[in-house]
């Protein structure tokens, strides 16, 4: 401590680990902001969100990745919005949500609408330039709000963040509007390129379907068979009941495959949830690298070709050998596209379940090997590309995390 002390922090809780410069302060939320939300008595319900209008309505569920999804927003009344002035949403505003899940977090860097909340949001405005907003915004995306809130539903079940407990909760902060500035704009920009790369993914994403919806649709030379006609099958296997401890060994194990270690990428997870023991593989199923596995229990449909040897549960199935000159990119994209079509016809979506004799019905069309390798390289591309930017978008994330905790704890000084 006394190192600490020379090198100029000091350590501004008790109890707490954090340390900050000796010059950096605590403000008090409650003496340094205005915290507003629609208070009860308005009555407001959802019977009375619109698809369209002129006035958006801020819900909890509108909150993604620290800013607000408008695509999502649904809308109300003017006599709404015009309700309560002190909700009416302003670019720089700070929201979170109070019921549900608790403490989500927005800026509002943009605002297309006239826009108002519902009552499960506070937004938070500074009194007399006490501090930045977008500083503040930070430290409420940091461990350290996280830490307040933790200790609030310690111990409870809480589902509601009361106004009378936010207002305690006390920040750190520089001594400057300058460099709480200065902070802000450094990890917006990062945020900028998150943004930016999520908009490429999307994009990326679209057009892939396209491609998908082009290339997959039968042409007249195709020809088309039942899936039991065109491979052989079968279930993975596990020794019963599940969770004995002699069926697993997660030290020197080999990788277990269960139906979430299925990813929507069509690849394993990296590694597998659990590893099998030498008494368990003895009633499994073992597959080599390169085998094409499907989920038939619990999330149906998710399809791929493994990257590693593995034992598979009885939750999926196994393509032991296609018995026709395939791609097999191609029949694991093809197969994946005919469960995507059966969850469209299904009630709500959904594929309670798949028995290997119905899947022996499903047909699916297919043109000649040589048509099959280029649509696989063109969709295949497409998924390296997307894999390559959701890579980047994860280390643009990583990068950020590591900035927030060196800028908002002054480890890093920038003015």
């Amino acid at each position: 401590m006394e190192l600490m002390e020379k090198q100029g922090f000091k350590q501004t809780e008790v109890g707490n680990i954090n340390l900050y410069p000796k010059d950096w302060k605590y403000l008090n939320l409650g003496n340094s902001a205005i915290l507003k939300a629609r208070i009860g008595w308005q009555g407001l319900t959802t019977a009375e969100y619109l698809k369209t209008g002129e006035y958006y309505l801020i819900t909890g569920t509108d909150f993604n990745d620290g800013y607000i999804d408008w695509d999502n927003c649904v809308y109300v009344e003017k006599l709404r919005f015009d309700q309560d002035k002190n909700i009416q949403v302003k670019i720089g505003d700070v929201l979170v949500t109070k019921d549900g899940t608790i403490g989500k977090v927005a800026y509002v860097d943009k605002l297309p609408k006239n826009t108002t909340l519902n009552s499960g949001v506070f937004v938070i405005r500074p009194i007399n330039n006490s501090y930045h907003p977008r500083y503040f915004y930070y430290v409420l995306m940091s461990e350290h709000f996280k830490q307040f809130l933790g200790k609030l539903t310690a111990g409870s079940t809480i589902s509601h963040l009361y106004q009378k407990d936010f207002v305690n909760y006390d920040f750190p902060i520089p001594p400057t509007l300058e460099e709480q500035k200065a902070i802000a704009a450094a990890l917006s920009n990062v945020d900028e390129l998150i943004s930016n790369l999520d908009k490429l993914i999307t994009k990326k994403k679209a057009i892939k379907q396209g491609a998908m919806q082009q290339l997959l649709t039968p042409k007249e030379n195709w020809q088309t068979k039942k899936i039991k006609d065109l491979a052989r099958y079968r279930r993975g296997s596990f020794p019963q009941p599940y969770g004995l401890p002699k069926w697993y060994d997660d030290i020197s194990g080999m990788p277990f495959v269960q139906v979430v270690d299925v990813d929507d990428n069509k690849k394993l997870k990296p590694e597998t949830k659990q590893k099998i023991s030498d008494e368990g593989a003895k009633m499994s199923v073992f597959v080599k690298k390169g085998t094409i596995i499907l989920t038939i229990q619990g999330s149906i449909g998710r399809i791929c070709i493994t990257q590693y040897d593995a034992y598979v549960d009885r939750t999926l199935l196994i393509f032991e050998s296609l018995l026709e000159d395939f791609n097999k990119y191609f029949f694991m994209i093809t197969i994946w596209l005919k469960f995507q079509i059966e969850k469209e016809n299904a009630p709500g979506g959904i594929i309670k379940t798949i028995t290997k004799e119905a899947l022996s019905s499903f047909e699916i069309s297919y043109p000649s090997r040589k048509e099959q390798d280029e649509i696989a390289k063109i969709l295949s591309d497409i998924e390296d590309e997307i894999e390559q930017l959701e890579s980047k978008k994860t280390k643009y994330q990583s990068i950020k995390q590591g900035m927030m905790q060196e800028l908002l704890t002054g480890k890093t000084r920038l003015i």
